[in-house]
This record gives structure tokens, C-alpha cells and sequence, in this order.
């Protein structure tokens, strides 16, 4: 398999809860309030609530004791490349253990244009022609291929011509096979396919259920980040995380938030004697 690259982050770091899944946590954080946005959940998926005009940071835990890549989708556009989100695409690379934080859209090795929730005609993906997936946050993770570890060859004993002649040969053998075993791609797994392994980047979306919330194109703020070698264990992803966004309000009106209900007793004319502060 070809060796691919993604990026690894030099960026600020927290301690608060994410969203927890087996390999990458993911969670959203209000850049303006501080906040971390409460994950909601219904029918299996999970939501968040973001408020139009502030900005925003997608943030996300390697849980694991290996490096991993996790390829950054936000409606679904790669926010590394910019391209139509694709798990095969470069994503950021996490060391073990490491907490990371991703402000905008990478724009060079330096700087990045902030995340932004804003209307969904005003966002980057809608701005460019592919508003189908506004209103999702996603991440494919890939473990990292481990080294392939070739034995040397046993000592030949060489005590004459002719054994050392017929020795040679099942060693040479040997290390051909050995050869092709390192130049042999990942298993890509039974059933593996493009489509399948790409379901935040692919999926249609329906009318009722779209986004109030897309993500727009910010100010230009410093992100410095480094390249470097990352190949990929197999080529479907070990682990697919989505965070759906979208306004409060609307998030109440698809049934995905309950509201409070204010008193359980029966109201009463007389409940107090004076009148107090507000």
C-alpha cells in the first residue's frame, strides 16, 4: 500500500469530556461561550447544538496507545484539502494518547479560516456548490500499519562448495518471500467498498431534517501544523464518528431536545404573602 501523509497538530489542548467512542472521542466546543456542546441523542445518532454567528473547534482524543489519522469532515468537505470529503483523502494525524484541537479550515501549513456557524446558504459547502451534507460533523479513523519485521537469514554452514551452493538456495527463496510480503497491500476486509466506507460524504439528506446551521468561512487565524508519514493499516476505515449540529430551537422541533416543563403543582392565585425582588 502507498504510504500516505496527514498532518500532525501542534495546537492547543483540554481536559474536559468528549463524545466517547472506541478509538477518536469527538466533541464541538463554543470558541465564544467556552462551552462544550451537549451531546443529545435519538434514533441512534447524535446532535449538538450550536448558536448562528460564533465560532467554533472541533476537538478530538486519540483513546489508543498507537499514532492514528482521523480524515476531518464539516458538511461534508475534507477541512484539510477542501475537497468532497473521502475517507481516502489526508486527514490529521494524533499521537498515542493525544488531544488535539482543529479551529477552521486548514488553508496553509500556518493558518486556518475559522469554523463559524452560520446559515446554511452562508457556508463554505454551500458557497461551493455542495450543500447536501450541511449540518454534519465526521471523522474516518485509520489505525497505522505496523512495520513488517524480516528475519535474517539462518548461517550457512560453508565447509565445502557444494553445500554452501545447495544452502544458498532455499535462503534466497526465503527472503523473495519475505520481499513481497513487505510490498503486499493491507487487507481491506471482506465486502469493503467506497461507498460504504464513506457514509457522511455520500448521504442524502432530507428536506424535514435539514440543518438551520451550516459551518461558514471565518477570519484567517494561526495554526501551525507539520507533515508526516502515515500508512494506513487498511483501506477501510477502523472507525466512523458523526456529530449532527444544529439551531436549539430546531433541534426542540425535531423531537431530538425536550423542554423543561416549569412547575408540576397546581397554579394558585395566593402562593406568596409579599412581593419579592425579581
Amino acid at each position: 500500500m502507498k504510504a500516505m501523509f496527514g498532518m500532525i497538530l501542534a495546537l492547543a489542548t483540554t481536559t474536559l469530556s468528549a463524545h466517547v467512542h472506541n478509538l477518536v472521542d469527538l466533541q464541538v466546543v463554543d470558541r465564544d461561550s467556552g462551552r462544550i456542546l451537549d451531546v443529545q441523542h435519538k434514533q441512534g445518532r447524535a446532535y449538538v447544538a450550536g448558536e448562528p454567528g460564533h465560532r467554533y473547534a472541533v476537538m478530538m482524543q486519540n483513546r489508543t496507545g498507537e499514532r492514528v489519522m482521523a480524515v476531518l469532515s464539516v458538511d461534508g468537505v475534507n477541512a484539510v484539502t477542501g475537497e468532497t470529503a473521502d475517507p481516502y483523502q489526508g486527514g490529521y494525524v494524533l499521537g498515542p494518547y493525544e488531544r488535539a484541537e482543529v479551529n477552521g479550515w486548514r488553508k496553509s501549513m500556518s493558518e486556518v479560516a475559522q469554523f463559524v456557524f452560520s446559515a446554511p446558504e452562508w457556508s463554505y459547502a454551500a458557497r461551493t456548490g455542495r450543500p447536501q451534507n450541511v449540518g454534519v460533523i465526521g471523522i474516518a479513523v485509520f489505525r497505522e500499519r505496523a512495520p513488517v519485521y524480516a528475519p535474517p537469514s539462518p548461517p550457512i554452514y560453508r565447509d565445502n562448495d557444494w553445500r554452501r551452493k545447495d544452502a544458498q538456495a532455499p535462503s534466497a527463496a526465503k527472503e523473495a518471500e519475505a520481499m513481497a510480503q513487505r510490498n503486499q497491500p493491507a487487507p481491506t476486509g471482506a465486502g469493503a467498498s467506497h461507498d460504504s466506507a464513506a457514509p457522511y460524504a455520500k448521504r442524502g439528506r432530507s428536506e424535514d431534517f435539514a440543518s438551520e446551521l451550516g459551518t461558514g468561512h471565518g477570519q484567517r487565524e494561526w495554526s501551525q501544523v507539520n507533515t508526516t508519514q502515515f500508512e494506513r493499516r487498511s483501506s477501510r476505515p477502523d472507525e466512523v464518528v458523526e456529530l449532527q449540529y444544529d439551531t436549539w430551537q430546531h433541534l426542540v422541533d425535531r423531537g431530538v431536545i425536550r423542554q423543561p416543563r416549569w412547575g408540576r403543582e397546581e397554579p394558585s392565585a395566593f402562593a406568596g404573602r409579599f412581593v419579592p425582588d425579581p
